[in-house]
């Protein structure tokens, strides 16, 4: 499981598995939203300081980053892995959420959490910075607030292809706009083998 390179499509599984080892009270893909939101406002934790922020999400005491093994490289690894994502020239980059095989209220759930997530990561990295952002991130972190609002309050009786259809929509929504604030927030990296003089 400390794998950097866990399979896309296990890596919801992998997340919450740690979680129920570790009985955090937390939604895997909450602290997931943190972490791309951090990111995407242009903030990089050390080690230390990404630990730290994993226990008190997940409700642990502050040394059982120290104590358990699995726990630090799992999460050094995840925090790599959603770095890379963010930045990959493919727009490759998955919010971590639940595959089809879960039902879609769970599904809603989770990607209200993320949502949830990502901009109080958001709001701690850039403050009162995300006031004067350019008004097309503004209104993207407002549909995004509405959207989490909206998958709280779901009613599951709609007709479930159409749910499905819509979630599908949104959730590329949300993972465009993700990518589109990292975009404005952290400059391309100059290719390594330039040599500034």
């Amino acid at each position: 499981m400390s794998v950097p390179d866990i399979d896309k499509s296990q890596a919801f599984e992998c997340w919450a598995n740690l979680f129920t080892a570790h009985q955090a009270f937390s939604h895997p893909s909450e602290l997931h939203g943190v972490l791309c939101g951090r990111l995407a406002a242009g903030g990089r934790l050390a080690e230390p300081e990404w630990l730290a922020l994993v226990c008190e999400h997940m409700g642990l005491a502050e040394t059982a980053a120290d104590e358990s093994a699995e726990l630090a490289s799992f999460m050094g690894a995840a925090y790599a892995g959603t770095l890379d994502g963010l930045k990959a020239a493919d727009m490759s980059f998955q919010p971590l959420l639940p595959d089809d095989d879960y039902a879609l209220e769970q599904r809603l759930q989770a990607l209200s959490s993320w949502i949830r997530g990502f901009l109080e990561g958001l709001a701690l990295q850039a403050g009162a910075a995300l006031g004067a952002a350019p008004s097309e991130i503004r209104e993207l972190i407002e549909d995004l607030v509405a959207i989490s609002q909206v998958s709280d309050a779901e009613d599951d009786s709609e007709d479930g292809e159409d749910s499905e259809t819509q979630l599908l929509e949104i959730t590329e929504y949300v993972r465009l706009g993700a990518l589109a604030v990292f975009t404005e927030y952290n400059p391309p990296e100059p290719p390594a083998s330039e040599t500034v003089h």
